[in-house]
């Protein structure tokens, strides 16, 4: 996590959790704003589709936010179960995906968040080295570090 104790980006996944469970704990951490980066805000699991996911952390004042251009497009996901150079070529190509001005945009705009308080960065894998969130923290991190360097 970058920054400080207020303000700062986390990744989160919700494999393995109920709806219940991952609030709490998103409460817990004092979490203000959760970014969805899932390119379908869709899940099979109860309660972490888009609507169902926002009402829940609404409830509980926080704030929630879908990035669909943050999204790892399907034909890239294989990579990311992968080990190695597969996975590191997933990971480039995904990072190459969001070099958009459009993505550009949103990762501008969780630093933004991230500056004003705890944001969570959203996806479905429980192992963070194995998502796509992972090159969307290293970039938002980059960028808050930039801010908070001595000029």
């Amino acid at each position: 996590m970058s920054m400080g104790e207020r303000g700062g980006v986390v990744g989160l996944g919700y494999e393995g959790l109920d709806l219940d469970g991952f609030v709490r704990g998103v409460v817990e951490m004092g979490l203000e704003t959760l970014v969805d980066v899932r390119l379908n805000p869709i899940s099979r699991k109860p309660g972490f589709s888009k609507r169902r996911l926002a009402e829940a952390l609404a409830g509980c004042g926080i704030s929630y936010v879908h990035f669909p251009q943050l999204g790892n497009p399907k034909w890239n996901r294989a990579g990311f179960g992968a080990e190695g150079r597969e996975l590191a070529e997933a990971m480039a190509s995904y990072a190459e995906e969001i070099s958009s001005p459009e993505a550009g945009e949103a990762i501008d705009g969780i630093v933004i968040m991230a500056q004003k308080g705890l944001t969570g960065v959203l996806c479905f894998e429980a192992s963070e080295h194995r998502c796509h969130r992972q090159v969307v923290l290293d970039q938002v991190n980059s960028r808050l570090d930039l801010l908070a360097a001595p000029h």
